[in-house]
């Protein structure tokens, strides 16, 4: 999310001085938290935050402090300013230590004197801007083809290529499975999670997409990860084509299981309840409790638990009762039935 503000990691796993610095920084920073330099590590990298401030206190062993070097050698953060604040009467260990791989060392006698110092940095004659991000940012809405950065499922940006293709005025919270019909919303799920966790960098398949008029298109994609050891954010490239049109399997790296997954979104997905789960959901419209139903269908309750959780995944919702109204408004039970 880009924001006025400049972003700050501070890794610590003080609550204490997370509170200082909230208050501290509030003003000119939106402040992310992490407790452990592996977890902070991976935020960054989906952050790419302006400056990372390590509390050296927190991780003063050498077992948990020596991964700081990775966080200048990824390239994607290189222009963050990699800040590390410690007490005096440890400046000659931390700058012997880290001094080849840290940008600055702070040692303020307290936390306020130290946000001090961390906003005049916003205002000096260093640049704070993240290269990566700028560069990229900039040359999004060049691309004359659709194309989106993504969190997995949750769409970061869209270029303007993809906000004219889609009709899309207004993209605050919209997700790829937006774009989908609904049947398909969670294979597509599945197959963005599978390419996020799997090895491979670069990814094609072919898939229908949903126009904001209701309208459908085939489309040939291409993912791309920002960074293998970090797979949840990518860049998602869309080309419309026409039926007859195949994806060219020597270009890039083509990972099976999004491109299965995806020919199956393709096609119309059409299901029926199984007899039990139509029982369940019309003992639930009745008004039954989950120890009713068991009595009155001779199972366990533990069994029930996982045919509603069966159902409430198929139906693509997130409660039962939603799943239930999408049974009635769909006609996949006989509502009359249980009047």
């Amino acid at each position: 999310m880009i924001t006025d503000k400049k972003q700050l990691l501070l890794i610590t796993n003080k609550q204490s001085m997370v509170d200082c610095v909230q208050e501290g920084v509030s003003m000119h920073f939106e402040l992310t938290q992490a407790n452990s330099l592996h977890t902070g590590f991976n935020i960054a990298l989906n952050l790419l935050p302006d400056v990372i401030l390590l509390d050296y206190s927190s991780f003063r062993s050498g077992r948990n402090f020596k991964n700081i070097a990775n966080f200048k050698s990824n390239h994607f953060l290189t222009k963050a300013w990699l800040v590390v604040y410690a007490e005096e009467r440890f400046r000659a260990e931390a700058e012997s230590r880290f001094r080849k791989v840290v940008d600055e060392f702070i040692y303020s006698p307290t936390i306020e004197a130290l946000c001090g110092k961390i906003i005049k940095m916003v205002y000096s004659n260093r640049s704070l801007s993240n290269f990566w991000k700028d560069a990229f940012m900039g040359m999004f809405n060049l691309i004359s083809k659709p194309v989106l950065l993504l969190d997995q499922n949750e769409i970061v940006a869209m270029n303007d290529a993809f906000k004219q293709s889609f009709r899309v005025r207004n993209s605050k919270g919209l997700k790829l499975t937006d774009f989908v019909k609904c049947e398909n919303v969670q294979k597509v799920k599945d197959s963005l999670r599978n390419f996020a966790r799997g090895k491979h960098i670069k990814a094609a398949t072919k898939t229908t997409l949903l126009l904001r008029n209701d309208k459908l298109r085939n489309a040939r994609i291409n993912f791309s990860k920002l960074n293998k050891n970090f797979g949840h954010q990518f860049v998602m490239f869309i080309d419309f084509v026409e039926k007859n049109e195949e994806i060219n399997d020597g270009i890039g790296t083509s990972s099976e299981e999004v491109e299965n997954c995806f020919k199956q979104n393709s096609q119309l997905t059409e299901f029926k309840f199984t007899n039990r789960e139509k029982e369940i959901i019309e003992l639930l419209i009745k008004g039954y409790k989950t120890k009713d139903i068991s009595e009155a269908l001779f199972i366990s309750p533990k069994t029930i638990e996982k045919h509603r959780s069966n159902i409430i995944k198929r139906t693509n919702s997130d409660t039962i009762l939603e799943s239930i109204i999408y049974a009635i408004s769909h006609d996949l039970i006989d509502y009359q039935k249980v009047q």
